[in-house]
This record gives structure tokens, C-alpha cells and sequence, in this order.
């Protein structure tokens, strides 16, 4: 096998098993920080779940998926959303995100809302297997249909099936900008479309290591976005430089599928047409070792101007302190 056939097959083996297949040293550099551990005294937050969603617009399946409830949930008082794609990834404690004690960092230090983080796995039927840290999904389950395709099937199952499922249960704001919806690779572009298809209930995005290629041909993205009229949406995307360059057949170049120059044609074309957008590119490959160790801070940035209030419950965390003033 000549070396243009080898990368070939490391595409492949990375587009068919799903993020961090062939995670490196590239990725080692990056490491969780503090705001992705537990800490004493800061109120945690408890994961629910997982329940069961069944779908009509995915008809035969079945997806699994668990809420954090914030310890600062108060039921007379709207809470903002946020979704995650290939939710096993997100909630996870041990993983690279670890999104609960993200959350309740963040939350109790006032740098997000007060945020109900819902993490949802792709549908599976009968005969097909659950999502896992081993396999995300795209040779076991539904994954691949659900995530990759550009229509608005996706968006009619969380809007019309998992949103009532919540809002039976929690108090959800219902203004679009309290809402944002994540993902990683597949989940990445998958959160994107919900966002594209339905402003009017997800306003804010954030994309690590997106899959905006040719799976099921996400790589029109770029043209679609100069092409169409600005949508009120906020995304931050993460790509490492030596992410999958792109399939190559026989020594052919295809950038429809060269994840690292899709996520740099997203962001250019989003900045033309003035999103609000923010983006990294790091030397990772595709692996979510540099989306986790960051995402502190890409939810800082997504959720950067919420109107602040004071803990009354903790006299110490306040925005404002009464400082006397000077004799």
C-alpha cells in the first residue's frame, strides 16, 4: 500500500469509528483544566436519566438521554437549554468534556445561565446497538442518517419530540436565545442544521471538530451561508490543523472531504455574511481532546452577555459589592 493509500484508509477508519480513532501526542498537549473537575463547596448539579425518546419522524427507533438539572433550578423561573449530540460523550465524568462540572462551575460563578444541559444519543431500532465511548454510532445505529443529512428531519425530532418531553417536566425558556445546541464531528454539523433550520428555537452553536464535508453533503454549507439571508445565529467552531486532510483515492485530492479546510470555508463565510462567530483552529487531529480542555471558554464566549444576577443564597458571590466610600 503506497502512502496515498495509507491516508486514505486513516480517513476512512476515521469516518467510519467517530472521533479521537487515531488520537496522538498532537492531542496529549491538551488537558483538562479546573473548570472541568468537581470542587467542594460549589453546588452541584444532578444528571437524570437516562429516559427513553421514541420518534415518529425516525419511525422504529429509540434514542437514550439524560438531563442535568442545575442546583440553581428554581421551577417558578424559566432556565436556559442546551442540547449535546452523542450525549454518552458529553455527560460522561470521565470523558474528555464532562459537561456537568462544567456546568456547575460556571454556573455558580454566574459565567453562564442558570442552564438545563439535555444529552441525547442518535436513534437506534430494535435490531441496532446503543451509542458508546468504544463506538459513537455510525456502524451500529442511526447515527449517520440522523447527524450527517441536511434536511429538517432532525430538527422536527428535537423541536416537536424531545422539546414537549422537557417541557412536561422543566421550565424552559422559550426565547431562542436562551437556547444553544453542541455536538462533536457528526453531532457538530447535526447541531448546526437544527440551528439553521429553526432559529426561531436554537440561536446559539457550538461545533468541535465538525464534520462540514461530504458525508451526506454537508460540505455545501459554505456556499449555502454566503447564499441565503443572515440567520440570528452565535457559533463557535474548534478544528486542529491536522484533522482528517481530506479522503484521497489513487493520490486525488477531494477537499470535499478535508475536515480542517471545510471548518476554515464555515468560518470565512460566516464572518462575510457578519455572524456573530468566534473560532480555533489547534494542531489536534480529530479528537475532542482540544474541544473539551476549551470548552470552559467557548461557553463563556457563547453565553458572554446574559444579564448577570447575584446568588441569593450566597452573600460572598456577588457581582457588586457596597464598598464605603472614602473619608
Amino acid at each position: 500500500m503506497n502512502s496515498s493509500s495509507c491516508r486514505w484508509a486513516a480517513s476512512l477508519l476515521l469516518l467510519t469509528l467517530g472521533p479521537r480513532v487515531l488520537a496522538g501526542p498532537l492531542d496529549d498537549v491538551y488537558q483538562l483544566g479546573p473548570d472541568s473537575e468537581s470542587h467542594a463547596g460549589v453546588p452541584h448539579g444532578k444528571v437524570i436519566g437516562p429516559d427513553t425518546l421514541a420518534s415518529q419522524v425516525f419511525t422504529n427507533t429509540t434514542r437514550h438521554y439524560w438531563v442535568y438539572l442545575p442546583a440553581q433550578y428554581d421551577p417558578s423561573k424559566p432556565a436556559c437549554l442546551m442540547i449535546f449530540q452523542d450525549g454518552h460523550a458529553f455527560v460522561s465524568l470521565t470523558g474528555d468534556y464532562r459537561i456537568p462540572n462544567v456546568f456547575d462551575n460556571l454556573i455558580y460563578r454566574r459565567e453562564m445561565p442558570v442552564t438545563i444541559g439535555v444529552f441525547i444519543n442518535p436513534g437506534r431500532r430494535p435490531d441496532q446497538q446503543e451509542s458508546s465511548a468504544k463506538d459513537w454510532g455510525d456502524r451500529i445505529n442511526n447515527r449517520p442518517l440522523e447527524y450527517n443529512a441536511l434536511d429538517d428531519h432532525y430538527s422536527k425530532l428535537i423541536v416537536d419530540e424531545l422539546l414537549p418531553a422537557l417541557k412536561a417536566k422543566y421550565n424552559i425558556s422559550s426565547d431562542p436565545d436562551d437556547r444553544a445546541i453542541a455536538g462533536a464531528s457528526s453531532g457538530a454539523i447535526c447541531a448546526f442544521t437544527v440551528a439553521w433550520h429553526r432559529p426561531d428555537q436554537f440561536r446559539k452553536v457550538i461545533s468541535t471538530i465538525g464534520s462540514f464535508t461530504n458525508i451526506r453533503g454537508g460540505h455545501v454549507y459554505p456556499d449555502l451561508i454566503r447564499n441565503s439571508e443572515a440567520k440570528p445565529i452565535r457559533i463557535f467552531l474548534q478544528d486542529g490543523v491536522n484533522d482528517n486532510r481530506g479522503m484521497r483515492r489513487n493520490g486525488n485530492y477531494d477537499p470535499r472531504w478535508d475536515w480542517h479546510a471545510q471548518n476554515i470555508k464555515m468560518a470565512e463565510a460566516l464572518r462575510e455574511k457578519h455572524y456573530d462567530v468566534n473560532f480555533t483552529w489547534g494542531i489536534g487531529t480529530h479528537s475532542n481532546k482540544q474541544g473539551g480542555a476549551i470548552m470552559p471558554e467557548m461557553l463563556r464566549w457563547l453565553w458572554r452577555d446574559y444579564k448577570r444576577p447575584d446568588d441569593p443564597k450566597d452573600n460572598a458571590n456577588r457581582t457588586l459589592f457596597n464598598v464605603p466610600n472614602n473619608p
